[in-house]
């Protein structure tokens, strides 16, 4: 590819890029908590049942419980699911927000998986990892740095 079609492709992801509203640290905070809900309530209403039906323990001190195993497996595949087939959860689609791949490509399975999986583990365990939100110029958290994303308004 000629240098000068690689220039006018940059400048047009420039372009692109400075069309979006990032979305700050609040926003994505309060569809985050929406989310949540969403994950506490199918939790509740198909992974426990299932549990207590099939007379598995749901109470108790362990970590590796087939339950809390089972409602881990909710959390991601929420997340994963959701962003990779529609760019956004449940949470995201009430405050109008979206997350976009900042070189303007389609979000790929590698990029959600590491977003929404290591990333997210990542930010969970360092929790400054969603604080840098508030800081960042293209409001990023961790996550979204190493998958190079970031969350923005909808138009």
């Amino acid at each position: 590819m000629p240098v000068t079609s690689l220039q006018n492709e940059s400048t047009a992801m420039e372009d692109l890029l400075a069309t979006f509203r990032y979305a700050g640290f609040w926003m994505r905070f309060w569809a985050y908590l929406f989310d949540l809900i969403v994950i506490w309530s199918i939790n509740g209403l198909l992974i426990y049942p299932v549990f207590r039906a099939l007379d598995l323990s749901v109470s108790g001190e362990e970590l590796f419980k087939p339950v809390n195993i089972a409602t881990a497996v909710t959390f991601y595949l929420y997340f994963v699911f959701m962003t990779k087939y529609l760019g956004q959860t449940l949470g995201k689609m009430v405050f109008g927000l979206k997350v976009v791949d900042l070189k303007g490509r389609r979000l790929s399975w590698s990029t959600v998986l590491f977003r929404e999986w290591i990333g997210r583990f990542i930010s969970v365990t360092v929790f400054i990892g969603y604080l840098i939100v508030a800081f960042l110029p293209k409001k990023q958290g961790l996550h979204d740095l190493f998958a190079d994303t970031t969350v923005v308004h909808e138009t």
